[in-house]
């Protein structure tokens, strides 16, 4: 295929200073932070539905953006004119990572092995193309939300026959995710919830739910999968209340039914902000419970109830995120730019200018978030807000050698504790804001 983008030539890192729209002036792919390159701090993904596929409509209006790439859409060529498409952008941006739903790659046919028969044939074609390149596959998945049939979820559902469907679609998503490379394997459970609790059985859905994902768990090292598999956490949208509300909901359920060995979560910005919590917040939980594995860097807008996936460019949040990140000791997975352009910005061009907003504000985090922890003022303000601890008191009661009759004896000969120390948010905060933007 003759190149397709021939107006975009091969993004450089230029420097904070350049005017260049179309060069990176935050993300320099060999500056070393912490000892480590910038690119294997962000190990970043195309997201094969929103980039290739997502062509602007929304409920109130159709296509603004041309995805054809110059072929009739529902063909096979179309298929692999976007396989083509997708490896050129990855190139021209030094992308090396790139996710993907089963029917994002091939259109569903009527017959599930006519679909795999599509599958086996894009798969070749991918492989192909991954040749003579260090692009590779971060995670797959298979879409069980957009097919009617899945109107009440997959594993949730209340049909057996879809059950197994859903199930065949597993099994080849991991086949080709496997064929492919993947370092994971991604189940976000779009409609694994529900509307009514008149007409549902809770328990039921999610003992089903657990098992589906142990079989994909057998099968998946059966074939030699070593990667992780993830949970992606979203508290509504389709469903009203989805199991996978957020992270402590997720790590509840995969501890409950004895997942958690083999899965971690991929946390999601707009779906954090979504189940009322900051991103910062689902990954330290998933972080301390030991379950940070990939991110899908998106935000949200806040004016929106709903889930916008937009490019992010709120430094604070990429700061924060790569503060959590850096203190889990990286991601198994990696960073996922689930995002999509706004539908008044339609053209190539403005698909390579998301990415680099995405890819720069998170190059830009990583080096606030680094110099956060060099210089040490959060945790050192951390480590003396809980000093007390380090009393005798304090260390009987972490080390779970004090009783409580011994605790009340030394509360009643204090007589009443003083007040604790202060919070000081606001110091952290102006803290911060001199860490961002201190240079003036």
């Amino acid at each position: 295929m003759s190149e397709l983008f021939q107006n975009i030539p091969k993004i450089k890192y230029e420097g904070a200073n350049s005017k260049n729209p179309l060069a990176f002036h935050y993300y320099d792919a060999e500056k070393i932070v912490l000892g480590k390159t910038m690119k294997e701090h962000l190990p970043f993904a195309m997201a094969w539905w929103h980039n290739l596929c997502a062509a602007g409509t929304d409920m109130f209006g159709r296509d603004t953006a041309d995805k054809s790439f110059g072929l009739e859409k529902g063909s096979m060529e179309h298929a692999k004119a976007k396989v083509d498409a997708g490896f050129e952008f990855m190139e021209k941006l030094g992308i090396k990572y790139f996710c993907f739903h089963d029917v994002d790659l091939v259109p569903e046919a009527c017959d599930i092995k006519e679909t795999n028969s599509r599958l086996d044939e894009i798969s070749d074609y991918i492989l192909e193309k991954m040749k003579g390149t260090d692009i590779k596959c971060l995670w797959g998945t298979a879409n069980m939300f957009s097919n009617p049939r899945f109107v009440n979820g997959a594993g949730s559902t209340n049909s057996a026959d879809v059950y197994c469907f859903a199930a065949a679609q597993i099994k080849k998503a991991l086949d080709i995710t496997v064929k492919l490379g993947g370092r994971g394997y991604v189940f976000w459970g779009g409609r694994e919830g529900y509307e009514t609790l008149l007409n549902t059985d809770v328990k039921f859905e999610q003992e089903n739910i657990a098992n589906l994902m142990k079989m994909a768990v057998e099968y998946g090292r059966s074939i030699g999968f070593k990667g992780d598999f993830y949970i992606e956490p979203k508290p509504k949208e389709p469903m009203k209340h989805q199991y996978d509300f957020d992270a402590a909901t997720a790590i509840g359920f995969l501890r409950q039914y004895g997942l958690d060995k083999d899965f971690k979560l991929n946390i999601e910005a707009n779906h954090a902000t979504l189940a009322g919590h900051s991103f910062q917040h689902e990954l330290r939980i998933s972080s301390i419970n030991g379950m940070l594995g990939s991110v899908d860097a998106n935000q949200g807008d806040m004016l929106l109830g709903w889930d916008t996936d937009e490019f992010p460019f709120d430094v604070y949040d990429t700061t924060m995120c790569m503060y959590e990140v850096l203190k889990n000791g990286g991601l198994t997975g990696g960073f996922n730019f689930d995002a999509k352009n706004r539908r008044p910005s339609y053209t190539y061009e403005d698909m390579f200018y998301g990415f680099i907003l995405g890819m720069d504000s998170f190059a830009l985090g990583l080096i606030k978030a680094a110099k956060l922890i060099e210089e040490g003022t959060l945790d050192n303000f951390i480590k003396e807000r809980y000093k007390s601890f380090e009393s005798e008191i304090g260390k009987k009661i972490r080390s779970k050698s004090a009783s409580l009759q011994e605790l009340a004896a030394y509360a009643e000969e204090m007589g009443a504790p003083a007040m604790p120390g202060s919070g000081r948010q606001e110091y952290l905060q102006a803290a911060l804001n001199q860490n961002l933007f201190g240079e003036v």
